[in-house]
């Protein structure tokens, strides 16, 4: 294997425990200074106005000229400082930024690449960050964002309050929020149907028989999370079981595991015999715990993950990516058309049955 180093090209040595050792180890790493508009100007023999022309999209500039300019650019590695131009004209960028929470969730990547698709067919780019789940954080990196002057801003909010950005969005910046909606702030919202997809999911086991149906979740207080447990208990009410307070596993304290919540279950007196999960973290504990369990125990849970299919596990699948999408395709619309409404676009989920959920109620217990 070679590389070319200060010019010439060198073998390089073997690697060792450390990394690389001979020559290569001790090279100089030089930069150059970044090319400036005056630089193209220069080389191409033209003013630097009129280099300037032909960036800003003037036709007063032959096409001879402007393949002189072009040729210029390229040699020297010259980039246009298009934020630069934007902020002397006033103007603002052809950039939406996303807020995210946890960068460690594919969850929210799958969201980006959504909104991502839609931005890049309108010739929009993403500015993209995240807010690490922690509240404190949020108007943070949204102000850093905004600082920016982007043209539109999605948001998956996680602190308990948006009104901070009631200012930015009357300034005309569209704001879109992604899995939940803002508190105190009017604004665009894409949401998945988390209160029917999880009162589908209960309906097909009490159609099983199962009316002693735990669920688990934490945290509780979550937007999201809130919806699935009211889809749930409406789910039983409809089956006739009117209190499910027993069977209910909530918490706010990140520190209390599904699995314990799944142990504090099966050990009460009065045991369920199917679980549903309120999120992939919980069916997770959930598995870990049954799996320790002689108990068949019916399970669904909600959001879908990569090894559900190759274990059995039924769940309620949506699309992420389609999430995105929506999210994207109303960001270009509030920006092209700013006036109107604001919308509650509901991203449908589905059942998908793979076994887990399939058990039927055991027969009466004697007691």
């Amino acid at each position: 294997m070679t590389a070319s180093v200060g010019g010439c090209r060198r073998a390089l040595e073997p690697t060792s425990a450390v990394g690389f050792v001979g020559p290569i180890a001790d090279t100089e790493i030089s930069m150059q200074p970044r090319a400036t508009l005056h630089d193209v100007a220069r080389l191409a023999g033209v003013s630097a106005k009129t280099v300037s022309r032909v960036y800003s999209g003037s036709s007063s500039v032959s096409p001879e000229t402007r393949e002189r300019i072009l040729e210029a650019a390229k040699r020297l590695h010259f980039r246009p400082n298009t934020l630069a131009r934007n902020l002397r004209q006033g103007g603002k960028t052809a950039t939406v930024a996303f807020v995210m929470g946890d960068i460690r969730n594919p969850f929210y990547f799958q969201v980006a690449a959504g909104i991502e698709q839609e931005l890049t067919k309108n010739g929009f780019t993403m500015l993209l960050a995240s807010t690490g789940d922690a509240p404190e954080s949020e108007p943070v990196v949204v102000d850093a964002l905004l600082r920016q002057l982007v043209r539109a801003l999605v948001l998956i909010p996680i602190a308990g309050d948006q009104s901070y950005l009631e200012g930015e969005r009357h300034l005309g910046t569209p704001i879109i929020t992604v899995d939940r909606p803002a508190n105190d702030l009017v604004a665009d919202t894409v949401v998945l149907a988390n209160r029917s997809g999880m009162a589908e999911a209960v309906r097909s086991l009490t159609a099983l028989g199962h009316r002693r149906i735990g669920f688990i979740s934490n945290p509780s207080e979550m937007y999201t999370l809130t919806e699935r447990l009211a889809g749930y208990r409406q789910a039983l009410a409809e089956a006739g079981v009117a209190d499910s307070s027993s069977w209910e596993r909530l918490g706010n304290d990140r520190a209390i595991s599904p699995e314990s919540q799944v142990r504090s279950l099966l050990d009460s007196d009065d045991p369920p015999t199917a679980i549903v999960t309120g999120n992939n973290r919980a069916t997770m504990g959930a598995l870990r715990e049954l799996k320790a369990r002689p108990e068949e125990i019916a399970l669904i849970g909600f959001d879908d993950f990569e090894l559900a299919e190759m274990l059995g596990i039924s769940v309620v699948a949506h699309d992420p990516i389609e999430l995105g999408r929506a999210a994207g395709r109303l960001a270009i619309e509030r920006i092209e058309h700013h006036a109107g409404p604001t919308r509650l676009i509901e991203i449908p989920t589905r059942l998908v049955k793979r076994g887990s959920g399939e058990i039927p109620a055991p027969g009466p217990r004697a007691d």
